[in-house]
């Protein structure tokens, strides 16, 4: 009978070490922790710009003009310029960005007559060169909502514009006179307006296509001297009051992005 008795205590010890082991096996695996919050590195961004000026100038001016002349043509050919820039993505509306470019030489061709006075008969005057400009500015954007990735925007920007004139020649076919300037360069005031389109090729990278008016105040030539090397007073041929048209093709290239704060490493359960 204790026999019995001792069987008994022994099976029911031993079912309750498997019941204890199978309730261990059921215990639910500890949740894991949650993924580390992205670290974003801001809205900056980077941009590369390629175009194609349209330039115009309001007038010429020189010492010895008088009220006489007539200016007949004052024309540049269309010129390309290159640019890279940096900026922010302030939020979805509104983006800063400075700028700076090249603007290539763009060839100028000019004429007028003058009617002639006293000790100098009637002439004209064919003027050739060409004028480029290193171009800096600081621009603010307002894009004005996302319809299918595409953007319209809007922008303005001021800063300075440091222009040349290059190879200025005046010649007087009439009177055989023949004149020209060295090169010369002044910086001016200058300040821009944007319309455009930019479209999303992906969350980082993103293609403009824009236009932009911009003033590109004076330029002037160096002094004009006649073919013989003489000049009896300082003349340089003023550019007055530039503009231009412009067409751009921008790329900009978002450098937000997320990073790991901090290293994470699951921990194990151990039984």
């Amino acid at each position: 009978m204790g026999s019995l008795k001792t069987f008994a205590f022994a099976g029911l010890m031993a079912a309750g070490l498997v019941s204890g082991a199978q309730a261990a096996d059921l215990l639910p695996a500890p949740a894991p922790l949650p993924a580390p919050e992205p670290v974003a590195f801001g809205g900056w961004y980077l941009r590369g710009d390629i175009g194609f000026s349209n330039q115009e100038v309001d007038k010429l001016d020189n010492v010895l003009y008088d009220s006489s002349v007539v200016t007949i043509d004052k024309a540049f050919d269309a010129a390309p310029f290159f640019g890279v820039g940096i900026g922010y993505q302030l939020n979805s509306w509104l983006r800063f960005d400075v700028t700076g470019e090249y603007r290539a030489r763009a060839n100028f061709h000019g004429y007028d007559v003058y009617p002639g006075g006293p000790g100098y008969g009637p002439g004209s005057d064919n003027y050739s060169g060409s004028k480029s400009e290193w171009l800096f500015l600081a621009n603010a954007y307002l894009d004005l909502g996302t319809w299918n990735g595409l953007t319209p925007f809007i922008g303005a920007g001021i800063g300075g514009s440091y222009n040349t004139i290059h190879s200025f020649r005046d010649e007087n076919v009439p009177n055989w006179g023949s004149a020209y300037a060295r090169e010369a360069s002044k910086w001016n005031f200058a300040w821009a307006l944007y319309a455009g389109l930019a479209y999303a090729v992906t969350p980082n990278f993103t293609v403009e296509l824009g236009y932009r008016y911009v003033n590109l105040g004076d330029a002037q030539s160096g002094d004009i001297i006649t073919y013989t090397g003489t000049n009896n007073v300082y003349n340089p041929m003023k550019f007055k009051d530039l503009t231009s048209h412009d067409v751009k093709l921008g790329l900009r290239w978002n450098l937000g992005g997320t990073a790991p704060n901090g290293s994470y490493e699951p921990i194990v359960a151990k039984y």
